[in-house]
């Protein structure tokens, strides 16, 4: 039987990395006043977090310092986890500390999409090497997979990733045999929506929807009073795979497409920032009218979520972001139209501001969680 005074103590060490994670660095005072805890007992929680590499002290900056200092709580850069995202053309990879600093990144790209057997090798072997590297004095606690697919929330299994041929793979499984190490695994756009209400565009937002536009498709993630929806499997927020037409198969994804931008820009392959150069930069009538039309399904889709969700804020990720932003109040418009009036009141909708960054950052958030850190 657990001791109960263990519980309490670990859930006060948790609330302290918390604070230090979504907020930054802290002093101990501040940390004093967010707990309520007295400061003793801040300092003997800090002091256990510091022994085991959670966290480190430093003294407080210079300036405006009025008074006896108060140490300052940090993450520290020596624990990592891995964030890894599969892709239908290439396998990102990061190592992100509790601070949301990435020490290592990489790209590893490949001839078609890799199955999840080459996925998790490949993982463990950038691992490994970058431990005689830039891992060299950290410590790498778990991996954290976000995939463009449905994933069964309780034990990680890809049930169906249409884009990279998974279907029913065990991929928590596979990535703890290669690495030895704990993994997690959720859906990309929803682990995207964690990243962009915790640190991006939707910080503070109670309620939010947020739709990525990607190589394998439009994936979604929905924040409701704060916390995530991922519904009773996990598989909520597939906004890509919503009927355009009752009388038709096609989805959301088919006429809202990167591959068919790309093919009316005559280009094989951009990413996101020379997709989103080459669209700005008037093509000609062929595109517009491609992205006109692409335009107005998106916001008749957007409309579609805000009527039954009612969020605060959408965040657009990827090329969907690259696509509003072409004339942000001309689609906040179309979007109103045919939204319920009530339901649109005072909604933003905004790009996602962690760039690249938010799926790796969604992943590590996932890892970190699942070796109860936070």
């Amino acid at each position: 039987m657990t001791d109960p005074v263990d519980g309490v103590r670990a859930r006060n060490l948790s609330r302290i990395l918390r604070l230090v994670h979504l907020r930054g660095p802290q002093s101990r005072a501040q940390l004093t006043a967010a707990t309520g805890l007295n400061r003793s007992t801040v300092s003997d929680l800090v002091g256990e977090l510091v022994a085991d590499s959670w966290v480190i002290e430093r003294d407080p900056d210079p300036a405006g310092r009025v008074g006896r200092p108060s140490p300052v709580v940090e993450a520290s850069p020596e624990t990592v986890v891995i964030a890894v995202n599969p892709e239908i053309d290439a396998v990102e990879i990061a190592a992100i500390d509790l601070g949301g600093r990435i020490a290592a990144r990489e790209r590893v790209e490949g001839e078609g999409a890799p199955s999840a057997e080459q996925a998790a090798t490949l993982i463990a072997e950038v691992v490994a090497r970058w431990r005689g590297g830039p891992l060299q004095d950290s410590r790498v606690v778990a991996v954290g997979v976000a995939v463009p697919g449905l994933v069964r929330a309780a034990d990680g299994l890809v049930r169906n990733a249409p884009h990279l041929g998974w279907v029913d793979v065990p991929v928590r499984a596979l990535v703890e045999a290669a690495t030895g190490l704990p993994a997690a695994v959720a859906n990309d756009a929803s682990l995207g929506a964690l990243a962009e209400h915790l640190f991006g565009a939707a910080q503070g937002a109670r309620d939010v929807v947020y739709l990525n536009g990607g190589p394998s498709g439009i994936g979604g993630g929905i924040i409701v009073n704060g916390a995530p929806v991922g519904g009773v499997g996990g598989y909520a927020g597939e906004f890509g795979q919503n009927r355009v037409r009752p009388d038709s198969a096609i989805v959301l994804e088919d006429e809202v497409s990167r591959s068919r931008l790309l093919a009316a820009l005559a280009l094989t392959s951009a990413d996101d920032q020379a997709l989103a150069a080459a669209l700005a930069a008037d093509p000609g009538p062929a595109v517009r009218d491609e992205v006109a039309r692409q335009r107005a399904v998106l916001a008749h889709a957007i409309a579609n979520a805000v009527n039954v969700l009612n969020p605060s804020v959408v965040v657009l990720g990827g090329f969907l972001a690259s696509l509003a932003d072409l004339d942000p109040e001309g689609f906040a418009d179309a979007v109103g139209a045919s939204a319920m009036a009530e339901n649109a009141e005072g909604l933003r909708i905004l790009p996602a501001s962690l760039a690249a960054d938010r799926l790796l950052l969604g992943a590590a958030e996932l890892a970190f969680t699942a070796v109860g850190v936070i």
